[in-house]
């Protein structure tokens, strides 16, 4: 079994979207060759759920974590909420943090999770530093880099982020 996670950018443009997708394919195909391949997410918007949707669709199983018991009614979107609903449905998997409230405590925890039953972290990542609000990609990428665990970052050539 490979267990991989995934950590990455909420806001990419609408553009960079296949761009992402098809880079999570090629990288994934080489762990689904088993049959064995297990993904964990927090299925966010973005990369989270692009993630989960090639994981599923190479035949892996998905884990699903999530950072806090209110996080789907306050944090989930009505653009994103079928996609999150169908992916919590198809997760072998979901793990709801004792968390009420979707804060920094609880993304930080749920970053704890994903590393600590990870093989390797994927990063949909653009490579810039934290922006010091705690619990964002590049927080997670060096937190997994400081426990010795292997990163695959991916940012294809012309990918942008809104904003």
């Amino acid at each position: 079994m490979t267990a991989l996670a995934v950590t990455g950018h909420m806001d990419l443009t609408e553009d960079t979207v296949p761009l992402v997708r098809a880079a999570l394919e090629h990288l994934l195909e080489q762990y689904a060759d088993d049959g064995r391949l297990v993904g964990i997410s927090c299925i966010a918007k973005g990369a989270d759920s692009l993630f989960a949707e090639a994981v599923l669709a190479l035949g892996g199983r998905l884990s699903v974590v999530i950072p806090s018991r209110d996080y789907r009614r306050n944090k989930v979107k009505p653009d994103h909420a079928p996609l999150f609903d169908r992916l919590v449905e198809s997760a072998g998997e979901v793990l709801v943090l004792p968390y009420d409230t979707a804060d920094r405590q609880a993304y930080e925890a749920a970053n704890t999770v994903l590393i600590e039953r990870a093989d390797r972290l994927v990063a949909v990542w653009d490579g810039k530093p934290p922006n010091g609000k705690g619990g964002g990609t590049a927080d997670t990428v060096l937190q997994t880099r400081t426990a010795d665990l292997p990163v695959d970052v991916i940012w294809p050539n012309g990918a942008t982020r809104r904003g």
